[in-house]
């Protein structure tokens, strides 16, 4: 309320914009919504920063290379609690190929590092609150784990390529951490983060504050109509080729939720383009062959489309849409 408050203050009174003009409210819609989302990004990483000092690492790689179910859960977890995007995910990907772990629970991580992380619960918290948050983690927790489990069990091994696994596996270092480096790691981490998102940020809120202002509701309510039931493929489908940064399309999705777009829908589009990309692909392609790639995105975007099905149908209990 006070930052509000003090948003109308300079917008309206300092600067002198009409408060009911499309420009005056996407100046006051944007200016709001950087600020909110770079004060919840930068105390809340540098919070959950300092928890995952505790995180054993090196023990996540050994209860990986279990394989089976058990095997994926752990690789999803941790692809959740890693704040990367789905090409920064890449080298841990090799590094868990490396040291042993299955191919199926490699590709549990590389799917859920993108599409669940810190900064995205955050954002999501902040715009669409906590029940549809928990909801959106615990289906792409199992987007990741359903990918990686199925990959898994086609035994594609033979589709990798073998040369990049040569040499000894990656040895993990054990890090001691004291209060100060703990409070360290978490301050290097949110400023880490913020460094690597701060312009998706504002692209996103940016557009948001666009479609927000100045697409009528009847253009979007008009879009529905024409997609139907097909909604939430034909997003993800438009997610898939894309390439961007959650925190980018978090506001975008926020403003379409409330022009009319279901919510599983516009969380399918987000999903998809974080965890599936062409930039992934092409750096994919000198680790494994065509035909484990077409795979991985052919069943990474049929769970994705179960999931916003699932994320409409639990929408319109939990917000009565």
């Amino acid at each position: 309320m006070l930052l509000e408050n003090s948003l109308n203050v300079l917008v309206f009174e300092w600067i002198g914009l009409d408060p009911e003009s499309r420009f005056g409210g996407a100046v006051h819609f944007f200016l709001y919504d950087t600020i909110k989302i770079f004060l919840l990004l930068a105390v809340m990483i540098f919070l959950i920063g300092v928890v995952r000092t505790w995180l054993p690492e090196h023990k996540l790689k050994q209860w990986m290379s279990k394989g089976g179910l058990w095997g994926n859960l752990v690789a999803a977890i941790f692809g959740a609690v890693t704040p990367f995007c789905s090409c920064s995910s890449i080298p841990i990907f090799i590094s868990l190929l490396k040291a042993g772990a299955p191919l199926g629970v490699t590709f549990s991580f590389l799917v859920t590092s993108p599409i669940i992380n810190e900064y995205l619960a955050i954002l999501m918290v902040g715009e669409f609150g906590l029940p549809i948050t928990i909801a959106y983690v615990a289906s792409g927790m199992l987007v990741g784990v359903f990918a990686g489990a199925a990959i898994g069990r086609l035994k594609l091994e033979r589709f990798i390529e073998q040369d990049m696994l040569a040499g000894d596996a990656d040895k993990d270092v054990v890090r001691e951490y004291t209060w100060k480096s703990r409070l360290k790691f978490g301050f290097d981490e949110s400023a880490d983060v913020i460094k690597q998102i701060w312009l998706w940020v504002l692209v996103g809120v940016g557009i948001g504050a666009f479609i927000h202002n100045y697409v009528p509701q009847e253009v979007i309510q008009n879009m529905i109509a024409a997609t139907g039931i097909f909604g939430v493929p034909i997003a993800t489908i438009l997610g898939v080729p894309m390439y961007g940064s959650c925190a980018a399309i978090v506001p975008v999705a926020v403003v379409l939720f409330e022009k009319g777009i279901p919510l599983g829908t516009a969380l399918a589009f987000m999903m998809a383009m974080a965890a599936l990309s062409l930039p992934e692909a092409i750096m994919l392609r000198r680790i494994i062959k065509l035909p484990l790639i077409a795979i991985f995105f052919g069943v990474t975007t049929i769970a994705i489309i179960a999931t916003g099905y699932l994320l409409n149908f639990l929408a319109s209990i939990l917000l009565d849409r």
